[in-house]
């Protein structure tokens, strides 16, 4: 059994173009996935990282292009300019540690529903109503946007802190119990690669 340690925030274009595929290949390897959402903006005031709002005009725009380049690549479909972009990471981010933590529904999917309802639906994912449809339409109780949000929000800090301990910058990074790391959805075929042994 093999484990990956997932880093990412719920406001990651990248983190939503992964898709399903990090849960597909830790199926085939027999690996588990904990989920560690984390907060973007502190790992890029700590990591050396540029804040979207901070970056060149000329990195925007081919970001844009890239975005645009790997929607139609991955036959995801996908709003670069989503209505409720930036929003508050936090409450969708505290609904995900709950239910990994309450465990019985399916996190991946309800990971993945998230970044798309911000990044497809046109969705505000820090309203409570938004987070607990999600909730139960993964299987978990739409309570835990309640229940859960101390319990979310230490796990939430101590996840930021664990990212910056173990060298992660963005989002999505994908760290093996051997420590090998991958940055970015367009790595996870060496993922893949390396949880097979290749």
């Amino acid at each position: 059994m093999g484990h990956v340690d997932y880093y990412f925030t719920v406001l990651s274009p990248w983190a939503y173009l992964a898709g399903m595929r990090l849960e597909k290949i830790a199926a085939k390897h027999g690996a588990d996935v904990t989920y560690k959402p984390m907060d973007i903006m502190a790992i890029f005031d700590r990591m050396g990282g540029v804040k979207p709002a901070e970056r060149h005009p000329s990195r925007m725009e081919y970001r844009m292009q890239e975005l645009l380049r790997w929607s139609k690549e991955l036959k995801i479909d996908l709003n670069p300019t989503p209505a409720f972009w930036p929003t508050n990471p936090a409450p969708a981010s505290y609904a995900i540690i709950a239910a990994q933590n309450a465990g019985g529904g399916d996190l991946g999917g309800l990971v993945h529903g998230i970044t798309r309802a911000c990044w497809a639906e046109e969705k505000d994912i820090a309203q409570d109503e938004v987070i607990g449809d999600l909730l139960e339409a993964y299987g978990f109780s739409r309570g835990l946007t309640m229940s859960g949000m101390l319990a979310g929000a230490d796990r939430y800090a101590s996840n930021t802190e664990a990212a910056v301990r173990a060298g992660v910058f963005g989002s999505p990074f994908y760290i093996t119990e051997d420590d090998a790391r991958f940055w970015g959805q367009d790595r996870l075929h060496q993922l893949d690669a390396h949880l097979g042994g290749r």
